[in-house]
């Protein structure tokens, strides 16, 4: 799929262009983090974050509507950032395959992203790099949720993505359980590159390790983290899309800029 095409899917299926996410929602999650409300800091350390720079640095890296005037209605997700997002990734999931680093996987959105980041393991792994998997089965009680806070860290394939009690995948912002997965590295070897979403990516990138993410436009963090030069690249995406097939497309836009064809050779 060629650029033009990939941006007309995007907008089609809302994962750019107009997207469901409220400008009410979006202005709120601004302000908590340049408050420096931990659960929408993703991990990170951000300092000197108004909203004023915050929703600047979300008009220009993800495409949301620039006027801090305009407080109710849809917001946007520019599809031209989103496609130059993907093409810096992918030229950093690509410098991993030829130098066959170490990398490490998780999400915060295992029902809709989960088939985008196996399809880049898979690739990765017929490349020669090395997938790393610490800490599966570790658990805690996490203060995001209501209800029951059991949650576990599981794989799919080498995916991280957390489970609740009954086994069923669990939506999380928290970089707790990166941070668990990185203390279980600690005499190394640490991954060359995370490739995450949510606190997964913003602990990693906090810890110094080369870190590419995907964010919606209410999780400013990410963004704020490569304008503080601790994430590499945001892509911007609505990620909650459904269904999942709908990634399919930007999955292989992301795939063929890192130098993959699509039999999985380079």
């Amino acid at each position: 799929m060629d650029r033009e095409a990939l941006r007309a899917q995007l907008v089609r299926t809302g994962i750019a262009g107009e997207v469901a996410t409220p400008r009410e929602n979006n202005l709120e999650h601004y302000r908590r983090m340049a408050a420096g409300d931990p659960r929408h800091q993703f991990g990170l350390t951000l300092r000197g974050w108004t909203f004023e720079r915050t929703l600047d640095t979300m008009a220009r890296l993800c495409g949301v509507r620039p006027d801090p005037r305009y407080l109710r209605g849809i917001d946007t997700i520019d599809p031209e950032l989103t496609v130059d997002a993907l093409e810096v990734m992918g030229k950093r999931i690509g410098a991993a395959a030829e130098r066959r680093e170490t990398v490490m996987f998780a999400t915060g959105h295992p029902g809709t992203l989960m088939g985008v980041y196996r399809a880049i393991e898979d690739r990765l792994r017929a490349a020669g790099c090395a997938v790393s998997t610490p800490s599966g089965g570790w658990s805690y009680a996490a203060e995001e949720y209501y209800g029951s806070p059991y949650r576990e860290l599981s794989y799919t394939g080498g995916v991280a993505a957390l489970v609740n009690a009954a086994g069923d995948p669990a939506h999380t912002h928290d970089p707790q359980p990166m941070r668990a997965m990185l203390r279980e590295l600690a005499n190394g070897p640490r991954p060359d590159l995370v490739i995450a979403d949510h606190g997964w990516a913003g602990a990693a990138g906090e810890a110094g390790i080369d870190t590419v993410g995907f964010a919606d436009c209410n999780d400013p963090a990410l963004f704020a983290g490569q304008e503080d030069g601790k994430i590499v690249v945001t892509v911007p995406l609505d990620d909650g899309i459904r269904p999942a097939e709908h990634y399919v497309p930007l999955t292989e836009y992301l795939l063929a800029r890192a130098g993959f064809a699509e039999s999985g050779a380079r």
